[in-house]
């Protein structure tokens, strides 16, 4: 794929999964009460005015100025890097700024994040769609680097 279609693609992708997380978002909270609960995951409400594992409470505005910044610092960084990155790997990187893009977009329109998703087999914190989004994105990334480390080292060593 050339350049300009890797931009494309992941300008396309980030858009699509921006409005997937904000439409999903908005249809669980309005059926919050329709949904039957389970033993496995329950669905409540909770604002949240920190971020992951409730840090950084009542830190909105260093939270919107971080998010910002990270969203312009992956963009830049992939721009600059597209012509090396692999579709899988501008899918996940659309899929992190689309996480963060949401997360943030609710800390300035509502003054805090709406979480929703609570497990109940163990001890953690409520989470939402977009912090889905930058866990898994986070979780391939890595595993994509450290895959194509792992090539580069032993193309290194079997010359």
């Amino acid at each position: 794929m050339s350049k300009t279609g890797k931009i494309i693609y992941l300008i396309i992708s980030v858009i699509f999964f921006v409005f997937f997380d904000m439409l999903l978002s908005n249809e669980t909270l309005r059926s919050l009460s329709a949904i039957p609960q389970n033993p496995v995951i329950d669905l409540i409400y909770v604002k949240n005015t920190g971020a992951a594992f409730s840090i950084l409470q009542d830190a909105r505005l260093f939270l919107i100025i971080f998010s910002a910044a990270a969203i312009l610092f992956i963009i830049f960084y992939t721009i600059k890097h597209i012509e090396k990155s692999s579709t899988i790997a501008l899918f996940w990187i659309s899929l992190l700024v689309a996480g963060i893009f949401c997360n943030m977009y609710e800390r300035i329109t509502l003054g805090f994040v709406r979480d929703f998703f609570k497990l109940n087999f163990v001890n953690f914190p409520v989470f939402n769609i977009s912090d889905i989004f930058i866990n898994l994105s986070v979780f391939a990334i890595v595993i994509i680097i450290i895959k194509h480390n792992f090539k580069k080292n032993n193309e290194t060593c079997s010359r």
